[in-house]
């Protein structure tokens, strides 16, 4: 018999019961009354069939989703877990046996402590504890070993929850997060090695900036040791080739190539220093409009003579026409003088020189120097720009010292410009540097103010200079050139205190103050007289052979009139005194307070 028919023999069974138990005496029911009767029966029969399809359908459904469910937490990519309030484990789906290395039913009633390393067990249970009694999900990450011992990193996900029948229990969530801790750990020592690297670059660059600065150091102690005798040779040189009686010949060739020597060693000494500030990008540019016919005439003169004595002509065609470019002016002349000082040097006797200006691009102008030399071969112009490489010229009679160019090629490209060469053996060579043009005037307020004034006449009023100076060599140089000029008497000073108690008891008109003083700097005894109301009208004229171009610029911002280099150059030298004791009685001219190149500085 099936489940059905039991189930009818029971109702069949309770009707009867019911029907000996209702009172008699009730009434038969008519044919029509009973028709209805089964009428109603079977409405709600077949009611009673429509619910229990309906509950079949939803009994059906309810088993889909339920299976679907169980797929899903079974085949889950991440391990579910439920645990007990010990930590044992009362559930787990595939991801989490998995993750494990280890069988669902294997899992059931462990511990999942001892899934845990040893080292993170204390995470763990600070971890279950806060879930208990917070009550609110939590989560830690900590390493988890599989059943053959391997280990990994995961991230536990934990939440209270409750069962049917009241037991309180833990989900967790399991996810194996290896690779990103790898990950993190990678980025952490490479952060660790960038920090490290990054140390390591701070203490060289303090250690280049610490070389660099005992360079700057050096090189300037070696100009002023260098300056210095070279001021006594070529300043007696060129007192005795202007003396009286005049030289014999044979006297004047001496001189020539005292001389000579004496300013080819200045201009080695110069390139050297200039190369040395380039190299340690301390090299100060004033970069302004400058007027190119202007630099170019100023450089035609100061090249003729060489040109004369080595019998080459000069051409500067097309150079007249008005345009200005970007530079430096004082670094435009220097790069301009040494392509034609070379181009003459290393020409022949009846050569040429042509230096050619033109528009290389709109915005861009191109000035060649072109030369009838011999010309350079492909190797040679592979080494055209090595410091203290002379292409074979070093057993030559023409004196030279390998670094023209270089610190040329450094100029130019400081200045945003660019410089080449062009060569054939036998025919010559062109050298040329491009600038960038510019519509701009230079302004007039560079110029304004700088009075030329002409030599004092005898018969003016009597003048005071004080030299104050501690190189006996020096002070004589100076006293032989003051001794030509009658309108000066001279007053001298071994050092800076001394010099400052002569210049408030006889108030010259113009001191001249070595910079490298016993006691107190020239510097400092400047300051002294700029305080003192007595003094502080006087002019004074800094000559040292501290000839950095830093040092300059520090001179002129602490208020020296003008700023001379040693070795001391005679005609600058009278020029600027002569100016100093113009300003001394008018006032005219002006204080060189704005960085300006002195007379004489390189």
């Amino acid at each position: 018999m099936s489940a059905g028919q039991g189930l009818r023999k029971q109702a069949e069974a309770i009707f009867l019961e019911e029907s000996a138990l209702a009172p008699a005496g009730h009434e038969i029911l008519s044919l029509e009354d009973t028709e209805r009767l089964l009428h109603d029966l079977r409405v709600h029969q077949i009611e009673l069939e429509m619910q229990n399809e309906e509950l079949r359908q939803a009994q059906a459904l309810l088993d889909t989703e339920r299976a679907r469910y169980f797929d899903l937490y079974d085949l889950a990519p991440v391990g579910y877990c439920t645990l007990s309030e010990t930590g044992l484990i009362l559930q787990s789906n595939l991801a989490a046996a998995t993750l494990l290395g280890s069988t669902r039913a294997g899992l059931v009633m462990q511990p999942i402590s001892r899934f845990i390393l040893k080292a993170d067990q204390d995470i763990y249970y600070l971890h279950r504890r806060k879930v208990v009694e917070n009550g609110e999900p939590q989560a830690c990450e900590l390493r988890l070993m599989k059943g053959d011992g391997t280990a990994f990193w995961a991230h536990l996900a934990s939440a209270v929850a409750q069962e049917a029948d009241g037991t309180v229990v833990l989900r967790v969530v399991l996810s194996d997060v290896t690779q990103r801790k790898l990950a993190e750990a990678e980025r952490a020592m490479f952060d660790q090695t960038l920090q490290d690297q990054n140390a390591e670059l701070r203490r060289l660059r303090l250690a280049a900036e610490t070389a660099n600065l005992a360079k700057s150091e050096f090189l300037s102690s070696m100009s002023h040791e260098l300056r210095t005798p070279l001021s006594a040779i070529l300043g007696f040189a060129q007192l005795i080739e202007t003396g009286t009686p005049k030289p014999t010949p044979s006297q004047q060739r001496s001189i020539d190539q005292i001389l000579k020597a004496g300013w080819h060693l200045l201009g080695l000494i110069n390139e050297v220093l200039d190369l040395a500030m380039i190299e340690s990008g301390k090299l100060l540019l004033a970069m302004e409009p400058i007027s190119l016919p202007d630099v170019i005439a100023e450089c035609q003169d100061m090249v003729k003579p060489q040109a004369e004595q080595n019998e080459v002509s000069l051409s500067f065609a097309g150079c007249a026409d008005p345009c200005f470019v970007l530079a430096d002016r004082k670094r435009l002349k220097q790069i301009l003088i040494n392509l034609l000082a070379n181009a003459i040097k290393y020409n022949k006797a009846g050569g040429a020189v042509t230096m050619d200006c033109s528009p290389s691009q709109p915005d861009a102008m191109r000035i060649s120097v072109r030369d009838t030399g011999a010309g350079l071969a492909a190797e040679q112009l592979a080494q055209l720009f090595q410091p203290f490489n002379r292409l074979g010229q070093e057993a030559a009679s023409d004196e030279g010292t390998g670094i023209g160019l270089v610190v040329c090629k450094r100029l130019i490209e400081a200045m945003g410009g660019v410089i080449g060469v062009d060569s054939t053996v036998g025919k010559g060579s062109v050298f040329w540097i491009e600038l960038t043009l510019t519509a701009e005037e230079r302004s007039a307020a560079s110029t304004a103010g700088l009075v030329a004034v002409a030599p004092a006449q005898v018969g003016e009023p009597l003048c005071t200079l004080l030299y104050v100076e501690d190189n006996a060599a020096n002070l004589m140089l100076v006293e032989e050139i003051v001794a030509r000029r009658p309108d000066v008497r001279l007053l001298t000073a071994r050092d800076g205190r001394r010099g400052i108690e002569i210049a408030e008891a006889s108030r010259p008109d113009v001191i001249l103050m070595d910079i490298s003083l016993p006691g107190i700097s020239g510097v400092d005894a400047l300051q002294v007289l700029a305080e003192n109301r007595a003094t502080a009208h006087i002019p004074v004229i800094a000559i040292s052979a501290n000839a950095l171009p830093r040092d300059i610029e520090k001179g002129l911002e602490a208020g020296f009139f003008r700023y001379l280099t040693k070795p001391i150059r005679v005609n600058e030298l009278l020029e600027t005194l002569d100016l100093a004791l113009q300003f001394a009685r008018t006032g005219a001219g002006k204080r060189a307070t704005d960085g300006a190149s002195t007379p004489g500085s390189p």
